[in-house]
């Protein structure tokens, strides 16, 4: 398991490569939950997600050999963007294995950046695709199971504990857990007292099925929140949610959708579902904390289109 002293090398290291993001107060969601809510506005970093913190890690921690032979990732859609896009503006060249599944949006931000994109026809093929990969001589940037990676995504947790208010609950999204292993392990240090909540969709239940089992196991994958269904966790992350994290909640597509419509009119940001998720999951805990919680929300993504979610509001019946 990671410790502090990684993620405040983390962040040292990759400080001017990303954007330290907004953590304000947010009104319109305090009003909607009836409790005061903080919000980390993840969105607004640099390929519009945390993603790029645990890229720009790994990829600054690379050997001359290492970037000079190129990288591959494995990603569903945010850990391929920040991977492609971060490893243009470091001159390394990049290789991105992505599902059909993935939007559209983040095939073209791939090809954008100029990384060498290779489609599957799902996830288990994709990570199939790694030793194959390895072979040709690539580094992989895994989008979760690696130390390196789980501290660049803890800086979110140690920018969140610096800047905000108090807080009692933190809300954070989990697909294969690299972000909120970093983000716990960053709030355990710094808000010991606060109780800290994972959150899945329906269909993305990777780490609920590793926690019920004593470790990680394969799952199906059904959830239209592509960017957290990761086939199975790994076990550096399930050590960390394991000892870190007070529950993993799971909330169904529908509600992350309707998380995303809320966020968007309530506190004026857009958000793909895997963060709208966690506002569904806020309202789980209010209804198990009461009036005196006060929510911290990592709002982890905003890498979506308006006809996306339009599309999953008609889909499930949401105004």
């Amino acid at each position: 398991m990671i410790d502090m002293s990684q993620i405040e090398a983390a962040a040292e290291r990759i400080a001017d490569q990303v954007v330290r993001t907004p953590t304000v107060p947010s009104p319109g969601l305090s009003t909607l939950l009836g409790v005061p809510v903080t919000v980390k506005l993840e969105l607004l970093q640099r390929t519009g997600s945390f993603k790029a913190r645990g890229a720009a890690a790994k990829l600054l921690s690379l050997s001359e050999r290492e970037r000079a032979a190129g990288v591959f990732a494995i990603s569903g859609g945010n850990h391929g963007i920040a991977v492609a896009v971060m490893a243009a503006a470091l001159d390394v060249k990049a290789t991105v294995v992505m599902p059909r599944s993935a939007s559209a949006y983040a095939v073209e931000q791939v090809e954008a950046a100029g990384a060498s994109l290779r489609l599957t026809d799902g996830m288990d093929e994709a990570f199939g695709t790694v030793a194959r990969l390895q072979e040709e001589g690539l580094t992989l940037v895994h989008p979760f199971d690696d130390p390196v990676v789980i501290a660049g995504q803890g800086t979110v947790g140690l920018e969140f504990a610096e800047d905000a208010g108090e807080v009692t609950d933190f809300v954070v999204s989990v697909g294969g857990g690299g972000l909120i292993a970093g983000v716990a392990t960053a709030l355990r240090e710094l808000r010991p007292g606060a109780r800290i909540w994972g959150v899945e969709t329906g269909g993305a239940e990777a780490m609920s099925a590793a926690l019920a089992a004593g470790g990680p196991v394969p799952v199906p994958l059904s959830s239209v929140v592509t960017t957290l269904s990761a086939p199975s966790v790994s076990r550096l992350t399930y050590d960390h949610v394991a000892a870190l994290v007070d529950e993993v909640l799971v909330v169904p597509d529908r509600d992350a959708v309707q998380g995303t419509l809320d966020l968007a009119r309530h506190a004026k940001v857009w958000t793909e579902p895997a963060a709208g998720c966690a506002l569904a999951a806020a309202r789980l805990v209010v209804e198990r904390v009461g009036a005196d919680a006060r929510i911290g929300l990592v709002v982890c993504g905003g890498n979506t289109t308006v006809e996306d979610v339009m599309a999953w509001a008609e889909r499930f019946g949401l105004r």
